[in-house]
């Protein structure tokens, strides 16, 4: 497959530790950023692509095929139609966007413009999850019943991204907290992994442990179209020390539970516990591609192979949005 030109918009840390090592391990090629910060635009530069002040100018770059949009949530929906109205293939972090009626006018931008579009669920693309979806297709786990997922860390006032305040703790940039920035994760996984996406939902939020105004720790309760049941608990406030990162799928038949998995890097722990004996087998998988490279790689090849774009669904992620505003209490 020829490899595939990026542009990045938002030079944050996830874009610089994450995604430009998962472009280049992917054997695509970063050609441009854009950022308003001249230190994030040197550090692009300092990795081989060309840095932009404004969006205009990456859009004119015509080697720029793929975008991905890393900015604080409220910008998204400004970048996203921008580069629609150009054109260009967006791969749009998650959520969405800040609030609802944002991610549902991107949705129209994309639908409108005809533009190939996904939101980076990376967690679809852990080889992890991805072997947990292929048990569970084969029926090795029986009639699956239960997901339950913990994905926590510590988020304090005093965090910073390159000297810049701490805009995931700023409700009006952010949209929420630890609900908002981590439960869209869990909630896209679940569809992933069970082939059916949840319906009902119901949360309660708490500001428990750190001085800010946004939630810092939310408990989910879901259930899907089939009637399997989900719970989860994300959250701000747990050290970073714990163990704050756990999956587990459970059936008529076993469970297979996942450590370490949910998050950013390669590797983790995935077992399989049998139903009737209770031995624990564990299982093997990529454990050194991170869920960012498989990512760009899923993304490029739908890119270059559009009976391949069945995968991504811009409506699919605006239920994830609706149901990350209804577990707010919104509508």
């Amino acid at each position: 497959m020829d490899a595939v030109g990026w542009g990045i918009v938002g030079y944050g840390w996830v874009a610089r530790d994450y995604m430009e090592p998962g472009i280049r391990a992917a054997g695509h090629r970063l050609v441009a950023v854009c950022d308003p910060n001249p230190d994030c635009r040197v550090a692009a530069e300092a990795a081989g692509a060309r840095g932009h002040a404004d969006l205009a100018g990456l859009i004119a770059e015509p080697a720029v095929e793929a975008v991905y949009v890393a900015t604080p949530n409220h910008l998204h929906r400004g970048a996203v139609e921008a580069l629609a109205a150009a054109g260009k293939a967006v791969l749009c972090e998650k959520p969405v966007a800040a609030t609802l009626a944002d991610a549902e006018a991107m949705v129209r931008a994309v639908e409108s413009q005809n533009i190939f579009y996904g939101t980076a669920f990376d967690q679809r693309h852990h080889p992890a999850h991805r072997a947990i979806r292929a048990q569970v297709e084969a029926g090795r786990l029986g009639t699956v019943t239960t997901v339950r997922i913990v994905y926590a860390c510590w988020l304090g006032r005093d965090w910073s991204e390159a000297g810049q305040p701490n805009w995931r703790i700023d409700a009006a940039q952010a949209g929420g907290g630890a609900l908002m920035d981590l439960a869209p994760h869990g909630l896209d996984l679940v569809d992933f992994l069970l082939g059916e996406p949840i319906i009902t939902i119901a949360a309660l939020t708490q500001s428990k442990a750190q001085d800010y105004a946004v939630d810092d720790g939310a408990l989910l309760i879901g259930r899907t179209a089939g009637g399997a049941l989900a719970s989860l608990h994300v959250a701000y406030n747990c050290p970073d020390a714990l163990p704050r990162r756990r999956l587990e799928v459970v059936g008529t038949k076993g469970q297979l539970v996942a450590e370490n998995t949910m998050g950013q890097t390669a590797g983790g722990s995935l077992t399989f516990i049998d139903g009737a004996t209770g031995r624990a087998e564990p299982l093997a998988f990529d454990a050194d591609s991170s869920p960012f490279t498989e990512q760009v790689r899923a993304f490029g090849s739908a890119l270059r192979r559009p009976e391949e774009r069945a995968a991504y669904s811009a409506s699919r992620d605006l239920h994830t949005m609706r149901l990350v505003a209804r577990a707010y209490g919104q509508g």
